[in-house]
């Protein structure tokens, strides 16, 4: 990964990514598009800015699909950003993090990184307590995707992944269109296509903190989860395959209620075996886009979350694992639980668990996932 002078062409493709404001001008966000222009792996890097007719804005960096800043309103029309990142390119390059990602080829975790296809047992890599977390150490958050922005609202983001990429069977080709809607809705569209059998399982993965302070924590949010049952985990953050109830326990989040309320009751081994929450939960939304999957208040802001997801599951994870080593945006250090996750999936593990809806792909077949991150607020 080196740095390369920019040609007059890409300045021009720079400058009409961030609408056509002059290269020097700063996002409203405070980002400084030319700290996000480079090179990875012979591919351009840049930063793309989408702005929708409310004002809100939406910037994206094309190195592994990341959404790096959010910019909405608060109860008293201050423009606040909700999402947690760094303030350069060289940052997301050099520090492990999976800030606005768009995770690929499989979102969360694999067993022992073991995948079985046609009889044939395949070895991922084995990055996180002997499992293969978030497509392995190289996996698509530190990829470049091939940008195409279409207008001021939406981005096209191309991922061509080779066969054998992280021991992935198949030459697959992934798109994420974010679209940014008048109505303060981030939508995420996933398509992928492939050439031999093999598993898909895309997601975003921003930290959210609502009240637009990273430094205060998220415990007093309100969440709301549209799921009766939940998918436990061992020790090592890996599903044991049962389906459990939430009824009368801390993963209970069918009345909306604050993270902070039970987050620390470790008597209950889920919470201590999580860490917090780091929980997958089963929806009840049965793959209609149209119901609420979950809802995130912050009572600071008035900021509101509504995500909507096609998918049958969502990973709430409570940034368990910050600990104030690494510096965000605005020279901020990110602590423990001051942002949350809301990642629409299959269930973890799903290749090994063939009980559970199924993350196969196959040639011929075109992949789909669809989530909407809707913002609002309560005054």
């Amino acid at each position: 990964m080196k740095k390369q002078l920019l040609s007059i062409g890409f300045v021009a493709l720079t400058m009409i990514s961030c609408n056509n404001k002059p290269k020097e001008e700063l996002t409203l966000s405070g980002l400084d598009p030319k700290n996000f222009q480079t090179e990875v792996n012979q591919m351009p890097v840049n930063l793309y800015t989408l702005k929708n007719k409310a004002g809100m804005e939406v910037c994206i960096t094309n190195f592994g699909g990341r959404i790096v800043s959010v910019m909405v309103p608060d109860k008293k029309g201050a423009m606040k950003d909700v999402v947690l990142g760094f303030d350069s390119i060289a940052d997301y390059i050099n520090v492990p993090s999976d800030f606005g990602a768009s995770i690929g080829r499989y979102a969360n975790r694999i067993k022992d990184g073991k995948i079985v296809i046609d009889g044939k047992t395949i070895q991922l890599p084995q990055n996180n307590f002997g499992h293969c977390l978030h497509g392995g150490p190289k996996g698509w958050q530190y990829q470049v995707y091939e940008a195409k922005p279409v207008n001021e609202t939406t981005l096209e983001l191309v991922r061509k992944s080779p066969d054998g990429d992280e021991n992935f069977p198949g030459n697959v080709t992934a798109k994420v269109t974010y679209t940014l809607t008048d109505d303060n809705a981030i939508d995420i569209k996933y398509e992928a296509t492939t050439d031999k059998k093999t598993v898909i399982n895309m997601t975003n993965h921003s930290y959210f903190n609502l009240s637009g302070d990273a430094q205060q924590p998220i415990t007093d949010n309100l969440l709301y989860v549209n799921a009766d049952k939940f998918t436990p985990v061992d020790s090592t953050f890996m599903t044991t395959g049962e389906i459990v109830p939430v009824a009368e326990t801390p993963m209970d989040f069918t009345t909306p209620k604050t993270i902070g309320k039970d987050i620390d009751k470790y008597d209950y081994k889920q919470l201590k075996n999580g860490n917090g929450y780091d929980h997958n939960w089963v929806l009840n939304t049965a793959g209609d886009i149209k119901q609420v999957a979950a809802k995130l208040t912050s009572p600071t802001s008035g900021i509101t979350l509504e995500v909507y997801t096609d998918e049958p599951g969502i990973q709430v994870y409570t940034g368990n694992f910050l600990d104030g080593t690494v510096k965000g945006k605005k020279g901020i250090t990110y602590k423990q639980r001051v942002a949350v996750c809301l990642e629409t999936q299959h269930y973890p593990d799903s290749p090994n668990k063939p009980e559970w809806p199924s993350v196969i792909l196959e040639p011929g077949q075109t992949y789909h996932s669809h989530c909407i991150f809707k913002f609002n607020v309560e005054k």
